[in-house]
């Protein structure tokens, strides 16, 4: 299968890589609906991080197309947004709401790398999310900002108790979408790149 690996700074390419298959009964294989570039790609392609050999892609949508025997939450055929951040779902710390810092947790971005045709998802149960039905084509783009941005902005809002009279400041890539979180968790003042907005 195809898939985009980066090799050093500026040196992106589309490779061969070998395809993904069940390893464990809790993955699945999903086949890619949209991925995209993350603000967070560009840190080893200006040189700022190591990319020799880089798994490139991170936000990602898709079909499953195959799973494990233990995956009970998703099947052959469904639609998925998939979590940049794999998690089981069922351990204290992701019970408790921070699945990012699961005790499983692997990143996608450099060891599974989603910007391919395919790819095998651990965790399938706890970093996929099927949607009721298939998405039109013209929603997919939205989605992909639930693989990520919506997940991370979530986190940090949460973690810093953003709400009715709080002022909150936000900064960093992805941040109209986060903008829209803090000001969707009613907080009274949003600082940003942008004009703001007094309740």
């Amino acid at each position: 299968m195809r898939g985009v690996v980066m090799y050093g700074p500026g040196d992106v390419r589309v490779v061969e890589r070998d395809e993904p298959h069940i390893v464990v009964s809790t993955d699945a294989v999903i086949g890619q609906t949209a991925t995209c570039i993350c603000g967070s790609d560009l840190w080893p392609y200006r040189g700022a991080e190591p990319a020799d050999g880089l798994p490139m892609g991170h936000e990602y949508v898709g079909v499953v197309e195959e799973v494990g025997s233990a995956v009970e939450t998703v099947k052959p055929g469904d639609f998925v947004i998939a979590s940049f951040v794999i998690s089981d779902g069922t351990c204290d710390i992701c019970r408790a709401g921070y699945p990012s810092r699961c005790v499983h947790t692997e990143f996608v971005h450099g060891t599974i790398g989603t910007q391919s045709e395919r790819a095998r998802i651990p965790c399938a149960d706890g970093a996929l999310v099927a949607t009721p039905g298939r998405p039109s084509d013209d929603l997919v783009p939205s989605l992909m900002a639930a693989s990520d941005v919506l997940g991370t902005g979530w986190f940090a809002a949460a973690a810093v108790e953003v709400g009715p009279g709080k002022t909150a400041a936000v900064v960093g890539d992805g941040v109209a979408r986060v903008k829209e979180l803090t000001d969707g968790l009613g907080a009274h003042s949003v600082i940003g790149p942008w004009a703001p907005k007094r309740r």
